[in-house]
């Protein structure tokens, strides 16, 4: 189904926000926006929204199993606004969101379903998911120009870390189970990244309930959503492979001078298995097995 926007799609296919769980891909470019669709749609969601300019075109073989809304970021529309109008549509229901070439991956995700997943979460009474957004880019950029290849996409393997979260309205203590995440391209490049954007971190899994409001930091107004286990053990998280910050450096013209490959002696290929980001500790199973 396609509709003029998400009031529309709100007021006439709201029903189909009564199960969960419910992916929202925000389309910025026609870049690999099929391979993203494919790919949460493989993941085991209820439900895909697919928020995309009305121009770009899908392909044929997803157009009936999604719901495309016109969204056009690039003229100024917020995908804050679109989330927090969807969470407080569907209060208690358990949502995603991510960008075009971005691809959640979990533990164990080749044999077991995003719904199984969270089902496991929320019985251990968690609310929120911490997902890591692992960047990916072309190993050589002069055949890849925009930096994008799925079959020579490469990541880092080291080079990542995490810092205390302080708190300004508490003397600037830590917050309690909060991190600051950085690592990948907008570590190595953080010249070309405003501070406020160089965080890895994202709550991209997360239930819905009332007054609840995803901030431009991609945290929430419940502190409880932002940390990254319970307080008495380790929980699951997941990671977001994304080619995003590295289809931004190339297309700016005050970075993509500088650089002519991102490849170094930390690069690894992207073997797209959930194996590998859990070997290099870049996703964590918690108590799921």
């Amino acid at each position: 189904m396609q509709y003029s926007s998400l009031d529309q799609f709100l007021a006439t296919g709201k029903p189909l926000l009564a199960k969960g769980p419910v992916a929202m891909i925000f389309v910025e470019d026609e870049i690999e926006v099929d391979t993203t669709i494919r790919h949460h749609l493989d993941s085991g969601f209820t439900q895909v929204l697919v928020l995309m300019p009305e121009g770009f075109t899908l392909p044929e073989d997803v157009i009936s199993k999604v719901h495309r809304i016109n969204f056009d970021m690039v003229a100024g529309q917020d995908f804050t606004d679109a989330v927090n109008t969807v969470i407080a549509a569907a209060p208690g229901i358990w949502l995603y969101y991510c960008f075009n070439a971005e691809y959640l991956f979990f533990p164990f995700c080749e044999t077991r379903t995003i719904g199984e997943m969270l089902a496991f979460h929320a019985e251990e009474r968690r609310d929120a998911m911490l997902c890591y957004v692992i960047d990916l880019y072309a190993g050589d950029l002069y055949r890849h120009s925009n930096a994008v290849s799925l079959e020579d996409a490469h990541m880092d393997k080291s080079g990542y870390y995490a810092l205390a979260r302080n708190d300004p309205a508490n003397h600037n203590h830590p917050k309690e189970r909060q991190l600051d995440f950085f690592g990948g391209l907008r570590w190595r490049y953080e010249e070309h990244i405003p501070a406020p954007r160089r965080n890895i971190d994202r709550i991209a899994l997360f239930r819905a309930c009332d007054g609840l409001n995803l901030e431009p930091n991609h945290r929430f107004n419940d502190e409880e959503y932002n940390t990254y286990a319970c307080p008495w053990h380790h929980n699951l998280t997941a990671a977001i492979v994304s080619f995003r910050t590295a289809k931004a450096l190339k297309r700016n013209p005050g970075s993509t001078f500088d650089i002519e490959t991102f490849k170094w002696h930390n690069s690894t290929p992207f073997e797209w298995h959930s194996r590998q980001l859990l070997d290099l500790g870049l996703m964590e199973p918690g108590q799921w097995f």
